[in-house]
């Protein structure tokens, strides 16, 4: 939503003030702002592999939607790995191995739908849990494992914003691509009269307008947005992360827990009191 309000800031501040002045006619050259369309589509086509233009195609609706990282989902992230290590603390490791092999119809897990919609943080979860059911396991081993994992998904989530941001800094150069044939078309035409050829020339530079009022106005935020969104999921992945290495050394669920609300952002972050009393509210309930 902030993305439309933020377009239609720089609309008002560009086109609008530019109305005010002058006519919107003169900006209206079709041909232009269909070259430097299909300049930006085969640059995205001709430099990106068929998987990465998926990624980035996918990831392009999540800048619409409101942020899904927030403190409400980080309650209930630990919480669930709370209720699963007091599980674990209470009736042994073998008793999670149910809900870890199958945490869809699992009731553990069902309580946190919100939770659960984030696959990769729930697969990332259930993965090292089920590691933990399996054997013994070497914490600093599996720290370094859970580096590689979280670096490796963090370069992939990364990937669109990057995509989108290379976009954005090849517009300018497209629309002077197109601003210079335009000029090109001036130039053949210096028999027409001043007023023809000032109308041409006009028309020429409105490629280089909109080249750089899509790359900074437009299509950079974009590259922004998908960026912070993909800070804001590795968050997820830390907070698993320190939590089950806290319970793997000894420390017990709540204590484990207030490892993982450490590591998080201060906005997302709820307080100490806020999260333990949410914690006894899950032990009487529990």
């Amino acid at each position: 939503m902030l993305l439309i309000v933020g377009y239609i800031v720089v609309l008002l501040a560009s086109i609008g003030t530019y109305a005010m002045h002058g006519s919107l006619l003169a900006l209206w050259v079709p041909l232009e702002y269909l070259a430097i369309f299909g300049l930006m589509v085969g640059s995205f086509v001709g430099g990106n592999s068929p998987r990465a233009m998926k990624a980035t195609l996918g990831a392009l609706p999540s800048v619409l939607k409101g942020e899904r990282y927030n403190k409400a989902l980080y309650m209930n992230l630990l919480g669930l790995m709370y209720e699963v290590l007091a599980k674990v603390r209470k009736e042994g490791l073998m008793a999670i191995e149910a809900d870890v092999e199958n945490p869809e119809s699992s009731a553990l897990f069902g309580k946190y739908p919100d939770v659960m919609a984030d696959h990769h943080a729930v697969e990332f979860l259930t993965d090292y849990l089920r590691m933990m059911v399996g054997g013994n396991l070497n914490a600093f081993e599996i720290e370094a494992l859970m580096d590689a994992e979280i670096e490796t998904h963090h370069h992939e989530a990364k990937a669109p914003a990057d995509i989108v941001a290379k976009i954005a800094d090849g517009l300018p150069a497209f629309g002077i691509v197109v601003a210079v044939m335009g000029v090109v078309n001036v130039m053949g035409s210096v028999g027409e009269p001043p007023a023809v050829l000032g109308k041409m020339l006009a028309g020429a530079l409105v490629g280089t307008f909109l080249g750089i009022l899509l790359s900074y106005g437009f299509v950079q935020p974009i590259a922004s947005q998908l960026e912070q969104r993909a800070e804001a999921g590795a968050k997820v992945f830390q907070c698993i992360k320190v939590v089950l290495l806290a319970s793997m050394n000894g420390y017990a669920p709540q204590v484990a827990v207030e490892f993982g609300r450490k590591v998080l952002h201060s906005a997302d972050r709820p307080g100490f009191l806020e999260l333990e009393e949410d914690i006894k509210n899950r032990k009487k309930s529990g």
